[in-house]
């Protein structure tokens, strides 16, 4: 086989008996695991009632919407008629949470 080399300076790859024995090799294998998956073994899996719990939250966060969309309309409309007003000292404090919630995450 040709080495690293040989393909960096442009010379084509020469195929050898190599190719063949890894076919050779491939086919006996899969020979020898249809040999085993045939046999009569059987897997199983219980879920504790933990799991069994977590999988019916999660289709219930699943079904139930991202957002509470009564109140994103009612900020839109605060918004549109100039009654929302932003508290600065909560949101500061909001984001330096959040950016110190961020810093533990690496």
């Amino acid at each position: 086989m040709a080495s690293i080399d040989n393909v960096r300076s442009g010379q084509s790859l020469a195929n050898t008996s190599r190719s063949s024995t890894r076919a050779e090799h491939k086919a006996s294998s899969s020979e020898k695991t249809n040999h085993t998956s045939s046999s009569d073994k059987k897997d199983a899996v219980s879920l504790s009632s933990q799991s069994k719990a977590m999988g019916e939250m999660q289709s219930k966060l699943a079904s139930s919407p991202a957002f509470d969309s009564a109140k994103v309309q009612a900020i839109k409309e605060a918004i549109a008629n100039g009654s929302y007003r932003v508290d600065a000292e909560k949101l500061a404090d909001n984001m330096i949470k959040f950016e110190k919630e961020l810093g533990g995450l690496q």
